[in-house]
């Protein structure tokens, strides 16, 4: 008789399962049914005005202009070059300045984070730096660094380092100070406690910045090729604002959101891989 019932139970357990997962996917169809219908709307309505006169196609150009100027951009490239050689030379600059201010500020932040007193010495001077208009910047690094890659890395490096550096300092404080008293109870040093404990605690607050900061990583790198360079997709933006090209700032803006999508794409992967433990949000 109880095997009969627990026979029963896994059946009842199979069908509530089955019953979730098909709510779970009913639920995305109609969000991308939504989410097509939102776009198909705003694209649709967008082009109807530009058609009618409503707004100015010259100031704001039309979804179909857009479209030809991607095409135009692909199949003959742009005055620049190909254009997968600008998306190139913008994503390689952007992901130096990612890396190397993602790496600065995960390591400053959790240096300071743990030691109080240079915490206390350095807070002064990254107030300051803070406050400065980050984008202002990218004047002085073309004027010190040139024009080539070296300037963009380090204005993307610097839009990049306070996001990241400001997340794994507040992580690091967010410990959970039970937590790191037993792993000292336990004999762990100074340097096991920071791995094994403060830095997993962390984690979850670095990996949330670097959604943001690859973000930032972007700008700085398209500000610095807008501000002087010889290829990017900064200066096709000026390019096509200098000859009034509304189409080719709309098709510039569609290229760099695509870039960006798919790198927080990358990095949602890799934060899934790494918060294995979180429990799935639905």
């Amino acid at each position: 008789m109880s095997d009969q019932n627990n026979i029963n139970r896994e059946e009842e357990i199979k069908k509530l399962e089955k019953i979730s997962v098909e709510k779970v996917k009913e639920r995305w169809r109609f969000v991308i049914f939504y989410r097509f219908m939102f776009l198909f709307v705003t694209l649709g309505g967008w082009e109807v005005l530009g058609r009618t006169g409503t707004i100015d196609p010259f100031f704001f150009s039309m979804p179909s202009s857009i479209a030809y100027q991607l095409y135009i951009w692909i199949i003959k490239g742009t005055s620049q070059g190909p254009l997968w050689l600008q998306v190139l030379v913008t994503l390689e600059e952007t992901v130096l300045g990612f890396l190397i201010g993602a790496v600065m500020g995960i390591i400053c932040g959790i240096a300071l984070g743990r030691n109080k007193m240079l915490a206390d010495i350095f807070s002064i001077y990254i107030k300051i730096a803070n406050a400065i208009p980050r984008i202002v910047l990218g004047s002085i690094f073309i004027i010190a660094l040139g024009l080539g890659m070296a300037s963009k890395v380090a204005l993307a490096v610097v839009m990049v380092f306070f996001v990241v550096f400001g997340n794994a300092f507040q992580g690091v404080r967010e410990a959970d100070t039970n937590l790191i008293a037993n792993a000292r109870v336990l004999g762990a040093s100074d340097r096991q406690v920071t791995f094994k404990v403060v830095l997993p605690s962390a984690l979850s607050w670095i990996l949330a910045s670097l959604h943001i900061s690859f973000g930032f990583a972007l700008v700085g790198a398209v500000v610095g090729e807008f501000l002087g360079s010889k290829q990017g997709i900064g200066l096709l933006i000026a390019t096509a604002q200098g000859a009034f090209n509304a189409a080719g700032v709309f098709a510039a803006m569609i290229v760099l959101a695509v870039v960006a999508l798919l790198a927080d794409y990358l990095i949602t992967r890799l934060e899934n891989r790494l918060l294995k433990w979180r429990p799935t949000v639905q």
